[in-house]
């Protein structure tokens, strides 16, 4: 079940940054949440594959990454010998995937929930964050999958733990159906998906509808409803948190982001 929750006041929004839980066993307080800004409610969960290739992406999927991987491994030798490192690689620079973007930072999920390319359509709209429960999700697993988790001794799959158990996208799909899937946390290849504490959810091909799973399956799924009139305070508050731009996106074109939105006039400034 998906719990829905609006967030009308900076106060509502304590809650989300205050989501870990003490473990007797670790004598620590700490999470498996992960978290998805969307700067538009009206964003569903659908993988840039399914928007760029409809009805065929299941199709095309296996051209994409065969070219991708074919032409990408001058970059990374390492990409030819796994499909779920061709799908992180080509998803970070932009390839169509079936993965879907998570973070395991709440103030990460919130500058995508917050921030637009169009600034003068930041109180046009109201935005989200999803938080779903990756110890919850992987517990929906089939029983290969739970038993690599247990060995390794973790709740999140690398690359080396999925390769084990489902070496292609024919096996996963056919392991998850439409009743589960892994969430993977990508190898640091550069400082951005570090910054952003980065995980990926792969959606199985049999899985039409994210969210229709998560309100089937799931009990520990929250979907936060951010009013429009507080985007612009959320902004403000995550750049005095040193979460912007020029973190989220390490280098010039991070940098240039948030100088340009640090320096933007507000219309009714103009007035």
């Amino acid at each position: 079940m998906i719990t829905e929750i609006h967030i009308n006041t900076m106060e509502e929004l304590l809650p989300l940054f205050m989501d870990q839980q003490y473990r007797p066993d670790l004598d620590r307080s700490r999470s498996l949440y992960v978290y998805r800004g969307l700067n538009h409610t009206s964003y569903s969960m659908v993988t840039s594959l399914a928007r760029n290739c409809k009805h065929l992406q299941h199709q095309l999927e296996p051209s994409i990454l065969r070219n991708f991987a074919k032409y990408a491994v001058i970059e990374d030798p390492t990409v030819a010998g796994s499909v779920w490192n061709q799908m992180i690689l080509g998803r970070h620079h932009g390839l169509p995937t079936r993965l879907l973007d998570w973070s395991h930072s709440a103030l990460v999920a919130l500058h995508f929930a917050v921030t637009e390319e169009n600034m003068d359509k930041m109180q046009e709209n109201d935005c989200l964050v999803w938080r779903a429960d990756m110890k919850e999700l992987h517990s929906l697993l089939p029983e290969p999958y739970q038993k690599v988790i247990e060995r390794y001794g973790t709740d999140v799959f690398s690359v080396e733990m999925l390769d084990e158990v489902a070496g292609s996208l024919d096996r996963y799909d056919r392991d998850m159906s439409n009743t589960s899937m892994v969430f993977i946390e990508p190898p640091s290849i550069d400082a951005r998906i570090v910054n952003q504490y980065s995980f990926f959810s792969i959606v199985p091909a049999g899985m039409e509808d994210v969210e229709s799973f998560l309100d089937k399956y799931t009990h520990d799924t929250i979907k936060y409803i951010i009013d429009k009139n507080l985007r612009w305070r959320i902004r403000d508050m995550l750049d005095e948190l040193n979460i912007s731009e020029r973190i989220i996106y390490p280098g010039l074109d991070g940098l240039s982001k948030w100088i340009t939105r640090h320096y933007y006039v507000n219309k009714e400034d103009n007035q």
